[in-house]
């Protein structure tokens, strides 16, 4: 029998390894060390953040190491918020401590340093710290003791009787009103007039805005429906997944707050993804001004100790929804009884690096897990939604036509073929300054930024590239460099070309950059604006342009898939696409998806106010049916060609998909660990006889970047268990250089 010094527990370690570990829990931390709370523990030399997962079971008790202490007063996940982590684990194999940091809000985890300081004789050694770990901001706060006879005078005096009329107040409270007060604040305290204690206070990343109140909006035929079949979903307190279908501008964020009042009336909680920082602001401002209740949001652009507080919120029940891009699928809401997808095609909601989730796919594994229903919304839903909803996989709700009866903008498609690589064809141009003529906003997507795209030398035909990616420099002109979009690698502008020393180097290709500064040129009174990654950097950036728009000092906005993505802006009566086709080339057989998503959505922006909208679509490739569906709005037909172009090749929804991409420093020894694996690779299906096909390895697309050759294997299971199961076995019997990086992808997104 075990005494309680051998208490054994297993640990996750936030670190690139597979498995768990156990430690022993000594006597003085017994009662506290449950499951869900950080642990100090030992890792080799270093001590390191854990997360403890419960009781465990080892053989060599007397060999453990003993946990150092435990970092939580209260845990900080719960077994069924555990259980989701685990199934992520299993389901993208990758470590579960790593997947529970990820979960968690940042920087909470506390680690060892070592610095070198001196001792007393003046030798340098090497001192351990510990780092890491996020603090709580809180404020002192003052309260008047009425029982105190002590009267000062003067402002002291004021202070106090102000303090006995309202109550408790804070510092910055009374400094407000009062001035400079810390002399007179400090006197009540030592008089005892006043007593001195600290609050906990959340850094609020809406603090400086106010909303007012709206009341919900009168419903069309089809979203009575689509909130009909919801409500006895919720009422039914089970699993229920649906796709909101409904055209640009159809109301489905209008349903979507209906649905949620009346969970927030039974007494449950919502999750609200979107897809972009960007749509956050917006978003926010129609759930606060709808309703009363708490409201967190989770996403990037807040600062760690923002989103750390925003967690708490969520954590002690003081917020009933939350709203924020893919990582708020990880909020630790209690009671969730509906979950929004919002824009579920998009392809943001997959994660590229480290844990590769995908959020929308996630999301119904969530709703699965809490009973709850999910709606996955879209114009454009991706062809393995609509698939399933055909097949009665998920519930089907179609919203076929604009709110208030409002029309599709009228689209007409431009021939660029053959106009020398204008930016314009006469036809945009004109119908720009007719709207500009007419009071109305102009929005122009080109899903490039920068000014040029490349820089060729006119003489020998030298491309200058990113020495570290096998990809072009683009040049930014507000910078005055060209720039790797994805090393960060800059250079200036060569006066001559590297190879033969001409100076005859020109720059070809067009980015927003330079569109913007030919519109400027165009309508020089115009007021002009962009709205890309470089023109929103900083905290704020999105919702400072998107502000603009909307109070309409701006008249032509200039933007890539940014300004695409479920903005509503009623001011707009004209789109430009320029270069529909520039997706359709990449070596993804999602293009023409992506393409047809893409056009259709920019379109969407315009004539969703009183006036009707235009759109007009520049393409060199007129005749490729996502261009001529997106263009007729009619995705049903769309969706008929591109199925049957799927069920012939193979590709979701009729297979499952794995990417294995391999990169090294020196070519040979990447390529050589890629054969090493499509080897292994196809020993396993054969000896276990799995329906997987293994096709590579081939250069990536991308065949460097950042410095690294890069290879791909691509893995086609029709059944999905064999597919995981030949990874599985893969994973634990392929053994590679260490110089030699491997990330397995599970229903990749970007093939690149």
């Amino acid at each position: 029998m075990q005494t309680a010094r051998q208490h054994i527990v297993e640990v996750a370690i936030p670190l690139p390894l597979e498995g768990s570990f156990h430690y022993l829990v000594p006597e003085r931390l017994s009662s506290v060390a449950v499951a869900g709370k950080r642990v100090l523990v030992p890792f080799g030399r270093r001590k390191v953040t854990g997360y403890l997962l419960g009781d465990g079971d080892h053989p060599g008790a007397g060999e453990l190491k003993e946990v150092l202490d435990v970092l939580d007063e209260e845990p900080l996940f719960t077994p069924p918020e555990l259980d989701f982590y685990r199934f992520i684990a299993g389901y993208y194999l990758h470590p579960l401590g790593e997947v529970i940091k990820m979960a968690l809000p940042a920087g909470i985890n506390v680690v060892s340093r070592y610095r070198c300081e001196e001792s007393e004789d003046g030798t340098p050694v090497l001192k351990e710290y510990l780092a890491g770990g996020k603090s709580v901001r809180t404020e002192r706060i003052y309260t008047a003791d009425p029982e105190c006879a002590a009267r000062p005078r003067g402002k002291g005096l004021e202070i106090l009787e102000y303090l006995l009329d309202v109550g408790p107040c804070s510092g910055p409270e009374l400094r407000e009103r009062f001035g400079s007060c810390t002399a007179q604040l400090a006197r009540l305290v030592e008089l005892g007039a006043a007593r001195l204690s600290q609050r906990e206070v959340y850094r609020d990343p809406f603090k400086a805005q106010s909303f007012g109140h709206d009341a919900p909006l009168p419903l069309n035929p089809a979203q009575g429906e689509a909130l009909a079949r919801l409500t006895a979903a919720l009422n039914a307190s089970s699993f229920a997944p649906f796709l909101l279908h409904g055209v640009t501008g159809s109301g489905k964020t209008e349903v979507y707050l209906q649905t949620i009042a009346i969970a927030l009336a039974a007494g449950k909680t919502a999750l609200v993804l979107v897809p972009e920082i960007a749509l956050t602001p917006q978003l926010v401002g129609r759930f606060k001004r709808r309703f009363d209740c708490g409201i967190a949001v989770l996403h990037s652009g807040l600062s760690d100790g923002e989103r750390y507080d925003e967690w708490r919120r969520i954590r002690r029940g003081e917020a009933s929804i939350v709203i924020g891009a893919r990582s708020a699928l990880f909020a630790p809401l209690q009671g969730v009884g509906v979950i929004v997808v919002d824009e579920e095609h998009e392809g943001s909601y997959k994660q590229s690096e480290g844990v590769r989730y995908n959020a929308r796919d996630l999301s119904l594994v969530r709703g699965k897990q809490a009973g709850a229903v999910v709606i996955l919304g879209s114009a454009t839903p991706l062809v393995t939604s609509y698939h399933a909803a055909m097949h009665g996989r998920l519930g089907y709700l179609h919203l076929p036509d604009r709110v208030r009866e409002l029309p599709m903008p009228v689209t007409t498609m431009l021939d660029a073929r053959n106009q020398k690589g204008e930016t314009f064809l006469p036809e945009l141009v004109e119908a720009m300054g007719e709207n500009l003529d007419a009071g109305g906003q102009t929005l122009l997507f080109l899903n490039r930024r920068g000014f040029a795209t490349y820089l060729v030398c006119e003489t020998c035909g030298h491309v200058l590239r990113c020495p570290n990616c096998a990809v072009t420099l683009t040049f930014h002109r507000i910078k005055g460099k060209h720039v790797c979009h994805y090393c960060d690698f800059t250079m200036l502008p060569p006066a001559s070309c590297p190879d033969c020393k001409s100076g005859a180097i020109t720059m070809l290709g067009r980015g927003t950059e330079r569109v913007e500064d030919q519109v400027q040129k165009l309508f020089p009174d115009a007021r002009v604006s962009r709205m890309d990654r470089d023109s929103t950097k900083g905290k704020g950036g999105h919702a400072r342009v998107l502000k603009e728009l909307e109070e309409g000092s701006v008249d032509i906005l200039i933007g890539t898939q940014m300004i695409a993505k479920g903005h509503d802006f009623p001011g707009v009566t004209l789109v430009g696409v320029l270069s529909a086709d520039a997706s359709l080339n990449l070596p993804d057989f999602r293009s023409a998806e992506r393409t047809f998503q893409l056009v259709t959505q920019v379109m969407g922006r315009a004539g969703r106010g009183d006036k009707p909208g235009r759109v007009f679509v520049q393409t060199l490739a007129p005749g490729h049916y996502a261009l001529t569906h997106a263009v007729a709005h009619d995705y049903e037909a769309f969706y008929r060609e591109e199925i049957a172009f799927r069920e012939e090749v193979g590709y979701p929804p009729f297979a499952h998909l794995a990417a294995l991409t391999f990169s090294a420093v020196a070519a040979r020894q990447g390529e050589s660990a890629a054969d090493e694996a499509a080897a292994l690779l196809r020993k396993i299906k054969r000896e276990a006889r799995l329906r997987v096909e293994v096709l590579g390895p081939v250069t990536a697309p991308l065949g460097k970047v950042r410095g690294r050759f890069r290879w791909q294997i691509l893995l086609k299971g029709v059944e999905r268990a064999d597919l995981h199961r030949l990874l599985f076995h893969f994973r634990g019997g392929f053994n590679h250089p260490s110089t030699v990086r491997f990330t397995i992808d599970v229903d990749p997104v970007d093939m690149l």
